[in-house]
């Protein structure tokens, strides 16, 4: 596990008595993100917290913390594995930095549409790997809409990969990312994501790639007017408790909580689609310059990250079960 500070621990395990209280009949799960109250992520979430109250008929809740008051994602899913938080979301690249197995789901250009990345996500490969981060005491229970990822630029729009050479690409700090830009001719920058305005602003990086509602909550439009719509990777989120919660529940609550999950998918991925439509009206209306560059040659650039990856005993055959689409 990672070391993380004593004193915010000990703050947190005594505000919140192990992320869980119990009043009379009433269980309350404390649930903490980092995205803000407007993301269509977090409205799922509130979906889940709902469907929770109504299946248990009040005898579960979820209390939920937003905007990164409890810590980062790497924070939260260490506070989920000693126990001071009951429940997060993060995106899979954070939790492939805790179970291996969620690195199959930043490979470049893996998943052929959105329809083939959910038959996966919600079918048995999509279970495995939910399962997969037990051993990290972290229990999966569903995944959610995080759209697709695209580059956006501050001095020219990039139509092909050689639009990238020379450019330095913001990326998030996970490492198939990082290789992914490099192999398309760009340099692969690191940084934290509140850094990132300034930086695209005064030209200390030249451009950065994520899906569109994010690319306008951080206003990112304002200072990169270009953006190339190539899709590179489908990065889901994902929902997860800790197990020293969920071994903690009856059946019946693992089912309520179980049920929830899966009910609230269905209406994130609706949130998830009006974001995205309201965002590229609003790209459109501030003068982004938006491009749809075919993806054939970005793709070919990436093809020794999936291969080297499948060189994995452990990787290969969940690889092979989604590229067959099983």
């Amino acid at each position: 596990m990672h070391k993380i500070n004593l004193v915010f621990l000990s703050f947190l395990s005594l505000l919140f008595l192990g992320g869980c209280t119990q009043l009379k009949d009433t269980k309350t799960l404390f649930l903490a993100h980092t995205l803000p109250t407007s993301h269509p992520v977090h409205l799922g979430i509130l979906e889940f917290q709902e469907r929770v109250a109504e299946n248990s008929k009040g005898e579960l809740v979820i209390k939920v913390f937003p905007d990164g008051q409890l810590g980062s994602e790497r924070e939260l899913l260490e506070l989920l594995q000693i126990g001071s938080v009951a429940m997060t979301k993060v995106s899979a690249a954070a939790m492939a930095s805790f179970a291996p197995e969620y690195e199959v789901l930043g490979v470049p250009y893996l998943f052929r549409d959105k329809t083939h990345l959910f038959d996966v996500l919600e079918g048995g490969v999509g279970q495995r790997l939910l399962n997969s981060s037990r051993d990290y005491l972290l229990q999966g229970l569903c995944f959610y809409d995080a759209g697709s990822r695209s580059f956006y630029t501050t001095g020219q729009a990039v139509k092909t990969p050689e639009d990238l050479k020379g450019l330095k690409i913001r990326v998030m700090n996970h490492q198939m990312s990082v290789e992914m830009v490099n192999a398309m001719g760009g340099a692969a920058t690191p940084m934290a994501y509140g850094e990132l305005y300034t930086a695209l602003q005064q030209g200390v990086v030249d451009g950065a790639e994520n899906n569109p509602p994010s690319f306008v909550s951080s206003n990112h439009y304002e200072v990169a007017k270009y953006y190339a719509l190539d899709e590179h990777t489908s990065i889901p989120d994902v929902l997860v408790i800790g197990t020293k919660y969920w071994d903690q529940l009856s059946e019946e609550e693992k089912k309520w909580v179980s049920d929830a999950a899966t009910q609230s998918v269905v209406a994130q991925k609706q949130y998830w689609k009006e974001s995205v439509e309201e965002s590229m009206k609003i790209l459109e209306e501030a003068g982004v310059q938006i491009t749809r560059p075919d993806k054939a040659p970005f793709s070919e650039k990436t093809e020794g990250i999936i291969k080297e990856l499948a060189e994995d005993p452990k990787m290969k055959p969940i690889i092979d079960a989604i590229q067959s689409d099983l």
